[in-house]
């Protein structure tokens, strides 16, 4: 692998709270710059701007007229379409953030386009890069648990408000939000997709007058036999650690493991601050996303997570809601 080769990476909005992580994992990789950052909010592009000691630019066409080998697309998830059709073909690469879009149409044209330009894409889920899920997939891959059964999964997090929770702009709520980190790592577990999806979706369960889900249970099948839940929610506080609870429990024939995604952490008692807090250490799954998406550009090799794995992920999250408001169980080809 060439690790000196120098790259120029654009961020395309900082709308998304992941956008000032990806940022701060880039200027820790030797031999990448960020050249520049556009948002529509001029005054969160600047502020962020200043904080990466680079340049705001309030057209997105100027910045990716500057030379840029990659961009990085953070914005709100309706944006994301016109933003990648804007930057295919004129960068080697995007990293776009998830959900890939809130349709299957916008879904298509991101990978068509990408297609037709020869632009890499890759999608921004970072739970595949947190060890105890890259554990969790070399012992599934060992065959130790035997015939596996089921998954039953969690995602819960706090309420992100804002744009979240404006469907026009994020196409759904909780569900959409969490479902498509766990659906990609149980596609990346085994190579199999959801077929199909039956779904219980609160709105304002948590919140009341929220106007938008915030509590979503779903049952589903994967092609490969095993049958999953996965129970999702805005459920924590807002001062919760970490943005998600990433849970997983497999059960085969042979036995059965749990892994979780974050606990990577020490539990601290002190009287200074009052209470017992987490103090996180080892890995940072968006640091290692980064780190991947970069070595993907430095190699010019394919993504390690393709456009169509957000698409598939995102079929589930849809399919939850169709299922939640027909109240039946909701097929989707694989």
């Amino acid at each position: 692998m060439t690790t000196n080769v120098s790259l120029r990476i654009g961020m395309l909005s900082f709308a998304h709270m992941h956008a000032a992580s990806y940022a701060n994992s880039l200027c820790q990789i030797p031999g990448v710059e960020i050249v520049g950052i556009f948002d529509d909010n001029a005054e969160r592009g600047k502020e962020q701007a200043a904080n990466f000691e680079t340049e705001f630019f309030a057209d997105a066409d100027t910045l990716l007229d500057s030379g840029l080998d990659a961009v990085i697309i953070c914005s709100e998830n309706v944006k994301h379409r016109p933003m990648v059709e804007q930057a295919a073909g004129r960068v080697k690469a995007i990293l776009c953030e998830k959900p890939i879009a809130t349709t299957v149409e916008d879904a298509q044209a991101i990978i068509d386009v990408c297609a037709q330009t020869d632009t890499k894409l890759q999608i921004a889920f970072p739970v595949r890069f947190s060890p105890a899920m890259q554990q969790l997939k070399q012992i599934l891959d060992s065959g130790q648990l035997g015939r596996i059964f089921s998954a039953k999964c969690t995602n819960h997090g706090y309420l992100p408000g804002g744009w979240f929770v404006q469907k026009e702009m994020s196409g759904g709520g909780a569900v959409i939000d969490h479902t498509v980190h766990v659906i990609d790592v149980l596609r990346w577990f085994w190579g199999a997709e959801v077929t199909e999806v039956y779904a219980e979706v609160g709105h304002s369960l948590v919140y009341p007058d929220l106007g938008i889900d915030d509590a979503g249970l779903l049952s589903f099948q994967l092609s490969n036999g095993i049958y999953g839940t996965l129970d999702t929610s805005w459920s924590r506080p807002s001062s919760y650690l970490t943005w998600g609870d990433v849970k997983i429990e497999v059960l085969g024939d042979k036995g059965m493991i749990r892994s979780n995604a974050f606990n990577q952490q020490l539990t601290v008692a002190s009287n200074k601050v009052g209470k017992s807090r987490w103090v996180g250490w080892g890995s940072d799954i968006d640091f290692g996303l980064i780190q991947d998406f970069v070595a993907m550009v430095r190699e010019d090799r394919a993504p390690s997570i393709t456009g169509y794995d957000g698409l598939k992920a995102m079929e589930v999250a849809l399919a939850a809601y169709e299922s939640a408001r027909t109240g039946r169980p909701v097929k989707i080809d694989d």
